[in-house]
Parts: C-alpha cells; sequence; structure tokens
C-alpha cells in the first residue's frame, strides 16, 4: 500500500489574508487530508489570531474539490457529543462527504480552563473520552439519540439525515493507554500517535521508533481482544513532536527517509505541519511543497 501524505493548516490567518489560499495550495499539491487543529487557543499562538475549527473547514471544504478534511483532534474539553455530531454532519453534508474526525482524550492546555472549570486529571480525561466517543457513535449513526452517563447526556437527539459517509464519517482515535487503544481498536477507523513525548527533549530518532513500535504492539493486543484485524485501522503519524522534530522537512531526501522508516513500522498516513514562519513549525516553502509533490512517489 502507498504511504498517504497529508498535512495540518493551523487556523491563524484570516480566511481572505492567506488562509483560503493554503487550503486550495494544499488540494493542488496533492496531500491525501488537510487536517487542522481544534482548540480555543494553542501555546505560542495564544496571544494572536486563532479561528474555530468547524467552520474554517466548512470554508475548504466549499473551495476545495477533492481533499479530504478534518480535525487533529477534537476532544471533549470544551465540545459535547450532541452539539459537535450535528455539527460535524452538516460539514460532512457541505463536503460530499469528505470529513474525517480526528479525536483524542485532550490535555491540560487553555482548552482545560477556558470554561472556567478546574483541568481534568488524566483519569478523568479518559473517563470522559470512554463516554464521549460511544456517544458520538451513536449520535452519528442513529436518527434519535437518549442516553444518561456519568458526564454526557442525550435527550430525543435528532440527527437526520445523518453523515454522507455510511454508516458514519470515519474516526482517527488518538491514544497511547490502554483504554484509548480499546477506544481506537473499537470504534476507530485509524489511530492517530504522535510519538513518545517523554522523549521529544532527550530522546533520539532511534529511541522514538522504538517507542512507536511499541504502542501498536498494544494496539494490536487491543485489537486482539474483540477479534479485530489491526491491519483494517490506518495508522496515522503526526509529525513534529519526536525527536526528529523538523528535520525530516529540510529536504526531500531526509523525508523520505523519515517516512520509509515509519512506513516499515505499519504507518498508512504521515501528516506534516504546514509551514508558519517564526515558530516550531517554521520550515522552507519550496522544500514543503516539493516533498507534497514529489515524496509520495518514493514511497509507494
Amino acid at each position: 500500500m502507498s504511504l498517504r501524505l497529508s498535512t495540518v493548516i493551523l487556523p491563524y490567518l484570516r480566511w481572505h489574508e492567506g488562509g483560503r489560499s493554503t487550503w486550495t495550495r494544499a488540494e493542488q499539491l496533492g496531500f491525501h487530508t488537510a487536517y487542522t487543529y481544534d482548540h480555543l487557543s494553542w501555546r505560542t499562538f495564544r496571544d494572536g489570531p486563532w479561528f474555530g475549527a468547524i467552520p474554517t473547514l466548512t470554508a475548504a471544504a466549499a473551495v476545495t474539490d477533492r481533499l479530504r478534511l478534518g480535525t487533529l483532534v477534537t476532544s471533549p474539553n470544551f465540545r459535547h457529543p450532541v452539539t459537535l455530531a450535528k455539527e460535524l454532519i452538516s460539514l460532512d453534508d457541505v463536503s460530499a462527504g469528505r470529513v474525517s474526525l480526528g479525536i483524542g482524550a485532550g490535555g491540560t492546555g487553555f482548552d482545560a480552563t477556558a470554561l472556567g472549570q478546574e483541568p481534568w486529571t488524566p483519569r478523568e480525561r479518559a473517563d470522559r473520552l470512554a463516554e464521549f466517543v460511544p456517544l458520538l457513535d451513536r449520535l452519528l449513526t442513529e436518527d434519535s439519540v437518549s442516553y444518561e452517563g456519568d458526564h454526557y447526556s442525550a435527550h430525543e437527539a435528532r440527527n437526520i439525515p445523518g453523515c454522507v459517509q455510511r454508516p458514519r464519517l470515519p474516526f482517527a482515535v488518538a491514544a497511547t493507554g490502554p483504554r484509548g487503544l480499546r477506544l481506537a481498536a473499537r470504534y476507530g477507523q485509524a489511530w492517530v500517535t504522535t510519538g513518545d513525548p517523554k522523549l521529544y527533549e532527550s530522546g533520539t530518532p532511534e529511541q522514538s521508533v522504538q517507542a512507536i513500535r511499541g504502542q501498536l504492539e498494544k494496539l494490536t493486543d487491543a485489537c486482539a481482544e474483540i477479534g479485530r484485524d489491526v491491519q483494517e485501522l490506518d495508522k496515522v503519524l503526526l509529525t513534529g513532536f519526536t525527536p526528529d522534530r523538523g528535520r525530516p522537512l529540510e529536504s526531500l531526501d531526509a523525508f523520505v527517509d523519515f517516512a520509509g522508516r515509519h512506513r516499515e513500522l505499519g504507518f498508512t498516513e504521515i501528516v506534516v505541519h504546514s509551514p508558519i514562519a517564526d515558530s516550531v513549525f517554521a520550515a522552507d516553502q519550496k522544500v514543503f511543497e516539493q516533498i507534497a509533490m514529489e515524496a509520495p512517489a518514493q514511497l509507494r
């Protein structure tokens, strides 16, 4: 299977001042999917422009034809399954069935406190995700849903006509812990990782590969527990958070080497960030475009 190449476009540009052209250029470059972060603000971008994920993806759907669109990732930090489902069904309709939902447990960043609550503990985040994903699955596949849980409720929530994609749009579950991996195995059409965050500062690329291999083994075990073939899931690597950092985007050869090592592990999709000057995602735009246009052929 050919390795798919996708990109992340952070929603920091005004639509008519570079936002629109960045999304249309992603389609021109042949990326499989263009994702965006689903945050209220994010790290060093907190004090600058930052736009909402769903409206941005809806606008992108209106100016593209082939490019798949998605979030990397949505989380329960400020989302509720009932309202999110309605927005996703609408987005799937506008895009004619080109939406994938990256979904994870969230973290302790700005989103965790923006609604006035204290940050949830890792256990609380896992508890909420364990309710969020199954309920969202039902909301996207059933016309009417009622549910009473510990964290989320739905009362005769209507979602007619449902998704264009049947039985629903795909879930790409970001997880490395046992509970999240079980959710990926049961509900995911794809699994997402950024590697092992403990290795980002002082680890080596070789250690990262070993850590990711261990994650894949745990995913395989989680699938085996429910009788599912792990090969049914796409495996997605969101780059920029391993010890390699931005080095894979320094040249075409560097990227092909990096992507090839991860394809050997079983990854089916590599996601790179669209360059942003003066940020952790700074990269040469010409090299980025060369990678987009030439790397897939070398990775078949």
